[in-house]
């Protein structure tokens, strides 16, 4: 069975994004949450658009 990118149902905060990317990595969901965070701070790229577009488009 592949594995596929999707939202976390068990691990959500807001959406379940960050939790379904630490799922599909297999990262702590936390690690991923600081990491996000830190993009956001430091201004690297649009972390918050991308977040608010993985959440519509991710199943």
């Amino acid at each position: 069975m592949t594995k596929r990118l999707s939202k976390s149902l068990t691990d959500k905060v807001l959406f379940g994004v960050c939790g379904g990317i630490a799922e599909y990595l297999g990262w702590d969901s936390t690690l991923v949450r600081i990491v996000f965070v830190g993009l956001t701070i430091f201004g690297v790229g649009s972390p918050i658009l991308i977040y608010i577009i993985l959440a519509v488009i991710m199943p």
